[in-house]
């Protein structure tokens, strides 16, 4: 499903709640996906692009990139109703922290579980920092990677101002 953020009510720092859960719909990560991400940023290591070297290895075959699994988690999320309607109010991305409790395997299909742990007001009161987390499950319910973010958000009364 697609929404389309023209039809979605514009959101605030005011209106992010915390401690819902949101789910997004799946993504099967493919052969061709991680040979276009080991192309696109030069990371060519064997786990990722050479089958025998990679069945030798613990994981028993190729593995997704990580921060490859962490990009289409995010992108997934962009199209949550929640996500669409901040985009206006959004003023930057504070910081990240990630980790990957699993692999993702090639064939492995994703879903993300999104929610907002914590927000607080800045000092000036016109924006918020908004922490959000990304829970990537694949097929089997396994988290195969958790990442945290802090947001700027502005509040109505930055808008207002405008």
């Amino acid at each position: 499903m697609t929404v389309d953020r023209r039809t979605v009510e514009r959101l605030y720092f005011e209106d992010v709640p915390v401690g819902v859960t949101f789910s997004t719909s799946g993504r099967t990560i493919g052969d061709g996906d991680v040979s276009q991400f080991a192309g696109l940023t030069g990371d060519y290591n064997s786990l990722h692009v050479d089958e025998e070297y990679a069945r030798s290895t613990p994981f028993g075959g190729r593995i997704a990139h990580g921060v490859l699994v962490q990009a289409i988690a995010n992108g997934l999320t962009t199209r949550l109703p929640l996500l669409i309607g901040l985009q206006e109010a959004l003023r930057g991305l504070l910081s990240v922290e990630c980790r990957w409790p699993a692999p993702t395997r090639i064939g492995d299909t994703v879903h993300v579980d999104y929610q907002v742990l914590e927000k607080s007001l800045t000092q000036s009161g016109t924006k918020g920092v908004v922490v959000e987390q990304r829970t990537a499950l694949n097929q089997h319910g396994q988290t195969v990677m958790v990442s945290v973010s802090r947001l700027l958000v502005a509040c109505r009364s930055e808008a207002a101002g405008r």
